[in-house]
């Protein structure tokens, strides 16, 4: 599986990461609901399932996928710093070119 994330995401990622809260515990990006040929994506702190993939970015931050879940291969992680709602957002570039979030 692969995932990719911008520098913004990466940076986002790792202040997660450094909470008492995520002490133990990976990113994980998951699927929210499917609309037949897309999906809408979530993003939790969670450690690894029996059927997760650890996928290592190029910003070494490790993502916890669920194997079992086409929609997730491949998916790009972004965070924007837009006006007064920055945020993230996830899009799978290989499903279609649907804007998912």
């Amino acid at each position: 599986m692969k995932c990719k994330i911008n520098r913004n995401a990466a940076k986002e990622l790792k202040k997660m990461l450094e909470t008492d809260e995520a002490e133990g515990k990976m990113i994980r990006v998951y699927i929210d609901h499917i609309h037949g040929d897309h999906a809408h994506y979530g993003l939790s702190l969670d450690t690894p399932q029996e059927h997760d993939e650890i996928v290592q970015t190029d910003k070494d931050i490790e993502i916890l996928l669920d194997s079992r879940e086409d929609f997730l291969d491949g998916i790009w992680i972004q965070y924007f710093y837009v006006g007064d709602n920055p945020g993230f957002m996830i899009t799978n570039p290989s499903k279609g070119g649907h804007v998912h979030h």
